[in-house]
């Protein structure tokens, strides 16, 4: 990777989510035990979601969650998706706390933690030419996007921003939208389903 390369390619970039990454899960540990503890007694196995989803250059990497649904095709993310099924997995969707096992995700280099969110393999086909330039990064923990309206927000608005991310984003766009993410933390803004994405008409 060259020292020029754009701050979304960089070197510095990878560098930042390795060693806060790190130190996350180290200092996270004990929280992540509890949240897990807690899983297992309310909706037993298994504590975590896992789903292969997208990365950089549209490969497959396996995306880690905590389960916050129940049943057998629990958060397939599809329209109208189940409802968590008790207050504790409603708080973890809402603060955002049942992205934390994503933080290896991170530490592997398979996402980032500024980037477009990894959405679903069958999308890939449904992207303009445009909307493909969200895959020329590492997905992120957090983006644009999730801090200008997260799932609120349409499709279109949506990829626009992670597009814009893609082509504009330097070391001051990350720490900004870290900032903003940290503020939204616990409102649960935006965090219903925004629908199947069919697709933009384009030539």
């Amino acid at each position: 990777m060259s020292a020029d390369a754009p701050w979304p390619q960089s070197a510095g970039k990878r560098l930042f989510d390795i060693w806060v990454s790190a130190w996350a899960l180290v200092l996270l540990s004990p929280l992540m035990l509890i949240i897990g503890a807690v899983i297992l007694s309310k909706m037993g196995r298994p504590v975590f979601f896992r789903q292969s989803r997208p990365g950089k250059n549209g490969a497959s990497f396996t995306l880690i969650k905590f389960r916050t649904l129940s049943g057998s095709e629990a958060e397939t993310e599809t329209p109208g998706g189940k409802i968590p099924p008790n207050r504790f997995c409603k708080f973890l969707r809402a603060s955002g706390l049942d992205e934390l096992p994503e933080l290896w995700n991170i530490l592997k280099g398979e996402m980032s933690f500024v980037g477009p969110r990894p959405l679903l393999e069958r999308y890939l086909p449904r992207y303009s030419p445009e909307q493909q330039k969200r895959h020329h990064v590492r997905p992120g923990l957090t983006g644009l996007a999730q801090v200008n309206g997260r799932n609120a927000v349409d499709w279109e608005i949506r990829l626009r921003l992670d597009v814009e991310y893609v082509e504009t984003a330097n070391h001051r766009t990350d720490l900004k939208i870290l900032w903003q993410t940290l503020t939204l933390i616990g409102r649960g803004e935006g965090t219903a389903e925004p629908g199947e994405f069919m697709g933009t008409p384009h030539d």
